[in-house]
């Protein structure tokens, strides 16, 4: 695709009246723009404490129709529990009606009119956008005009997160609140992955990029709304770690562009949602690889070798920052390992280092990068309070530990936040910012330590006082004991942006064991709790848990583990 830069369209407003009225009005006709394709007068008729009844007509302005499905989502917890004149469904927030037998014709300018009751609690806010058979009727930009897509400057800031809601995965909230105790937890904004290139348009009857966007236009309102997105489909993807393979071979750099990138910048760039800030993660565990697991190091793997000696990594990832990257209201942050994997002297610098190569390859500058990510779908720990790097015992540097085993830094954001700096040095903006992925790395629960270690030896002190209770730094295969960790924030600290549930909190790491599929996904031993481990976890056991599914598929004792341990504790 081109390296084009998204003009911004006027949008239709969205009018919330005091009687409770939502409807779409056509303000821009005369300014020459064409006609709203549909306009939806969504009217609460009566209200009590916990519920409401609802009347809706919907216009159809564009091509006659013989059936029909409208959508639309709620910010809060509305659920619809009776409806007439069409049929509902409901999965988490989001509503969709469709017609029944004997009113599916829906001629040019013709209505249909359906209504429904549902039960809530605390505030019934109104729906602020509606779609038609995909097509949005009305978007809430908060002036009757200016920027595409819904409310919001539309222009570029400097942090994202600041002063904006993040989008609310109606698909995994569904997933959380069905767990027994998930409704504390199943309003949290999570990352939205593009695993593969079928996920673009959804996957198994799924949600697609394009119902996500719409998705979140519809919880917005009049402010400002963050989505994000990971962008995971590189050739050759996750060379040193088997669960997490993806559908390309190591060759296949233009499937890559233009079946997974040029399709994503096509639906990212339509001005319907231009004023949505999407925060986009590029690829996830791939340069730090090239770094760590390459060459002559015992951690090194064929399959890394590959991909140094081809290049694709650098390739894949540098178009990819470059198309998204031309899109105004896209930040991409590019995945920056974490603190047990390049925090180490040797791999510290050399990352940054190929990072900026990355970035300023196949078109893109050091402008396309917004910021970094560290400790995605990882579980280090945010902040180990009860020692420091600094500290010693008899005598003995805390680097000396098993545990620590001479790397510079011991928790997340003491090694984000000297990253930031040494890609600034790198050749970085100086206002690039850091967002830490918390979702599973509160180590909370009765085995979160309450102070230091014994200091009968370096190893007693820091095995005594750590938070992160894995058995060795390198593990990531849902990790046994781990917790939910800082709940997403924005500017919780100097130079990090914000701290985000990147990895949707429930979602497997990787089988325990083989399961034939069809997803491109393999079996690591590291997933396998029998598992006495390699050289890049120090020849330790996994740390697993056991009867674990597929990547990226639904662990329910997983999810339950992680609530138990959270950190802060949920209520």
């Amino acid at each position: 695709m081109s390296r084009t830069r998204t003009a911004m369209l006027a949008a239709l407003a969205l009018v919330a009246g005091a009687s409770g009225t939502a409807f779409a009005s056509v303000p821009a006709a005369e300014a020459g723009l064409s006609a709203v394709p549909c306009t939806v007068d969504y009217k609460v008729q009566n209200q009590w404490d916990t519920g409401f009844t609802t009347a809706v007509t919907v216009t159809n302005n564009g091509a006659a129709k013989s059936s029909w499905s409208v959508k639309w989502a709620y910010a809060g917890n509305q659920t619809v529990t009776s409806g007439w004149n069409a049929k509902f469904s409901q999965s988490g927030t989001a509503v969709t009606v469709a017609n029944e037998s004997y009113n599916g014709t829906l001629g040019t300018g013709g209505s249909v009119s359906f209504g429904f009751n549902a039960s809530y609690s605390g505030t019934n806010a109104l729906p602020t956008a509606f779609t038609l058979d995909g097509v949005t009727c009305n978007v809430d930009d908060g002036s009757g005009g200016g920027g595409g897509g819904g409310g919001g400057t539309g222009s570029r800031v400097d942090n994202p997160y600041a002063g904006a809601k993040v989008y609310v995965n109606p698909e995994w909230s569904a997933k959380a609140a069905a767990e027994p105790g998930g409704s504390r937890v199943s309003d949290q904004p999570t990352g939205v992955w593009l695993d593969r290139i079928a996920a673009i348009e959804g996957v198994g009857g799924g949600m697609g990029l394009r119902d996500h966007l719409d998705a979140a236009l519809a919880q917005k309102g009049s402010g400002e709304e963050v989505v994000q997105l990971v962008v995971y489909d590189l050739p050759g993807r996750d060379c040193a770690a088997l669960a997490s393979n993806g559908e390309l071979g190591p060759t296949e750099i233009d499937r890559y562009k233009t079946e997974f990138i040029d399709p994503i910048e096509a639906i990212l760039a339509d001005p319907k949602y231009a004023a949505l800030r999407i925060v986009t993660t590029v690829e996830i565990d791939s340069l730090p690889n090239l770094v760590t697991n390459t060459g002559s190091r015992a951690t090194a793997t064929p399959q890394c070798d590959t991909m140094l000696a081809n290049g694709n990594y650098v390739k894949g990832v540098g178009y990819a920052l470059a198309e998204l990257g031309a899109i105004p209201n896209v930040y991409n942050y590019l995945d920056a390992g974490h603190h047990g994997w390049i925090g180490w002297d040797d791999n510290f610098a050399p990352s940054a280092t190929l990072f900026r190569q990355a970035a300023t390859s196949e078109g893109a500058t050091v402008d396309d990068v917004a910021g970094f990510i560290t400790n995605t779908a990882n579980y280090s720990a945010l902040k180990e309070n009860n020692f420091t790097i600094n500290d010693s015992v008899n005598g003995t540097s805390v680097r000396q530990s098993k545990w620590v085993d001479w790397n510079r830094y011991v928790d997340e954001q003491s090694f984000a936040q000297a990253f930031r700096s040494q890609l600034v040095s790198a050749g970085f903006n100086a206002n690039i910012g850091m967002l830490i992925d918390t979702s599973r790395n509160g180590w909370g629960g009765t085995a979160r330590p309450t102070g230091p270690g014994a200091q009968t030896s370096v190893d007693t002190y820091i095995d005594g006082g750590r938070y992160d209770r894995r058995i060795h730094v390198g593990n990531w295969c849902n990790q046994s004991g781990a917790g939910l960790g800082e709940r997403p924030q924005a500017g919780p600290a100097s130079g990090i942006d914000a701290y985000v549930w990147m990895k949707p909190p429930g979602e497997s790491d990787g089988s325990s064991s083989a399961i034939p599929n069809d997803e491109g996904k393999g079996f690591d031993r590291m997933c396998d709790p029998t598992y006495t481990g390699n050289a890049r976890n120090g020849n330790s056991m996994s740390g697993a848990l056991p009867n674990a599914p597929l990547s990226g598929h639904w662990f329910s004792a997983q999810f339950q583990q992680l609530m138990q341990n959270a950190y802060p504790p949920l209520s």
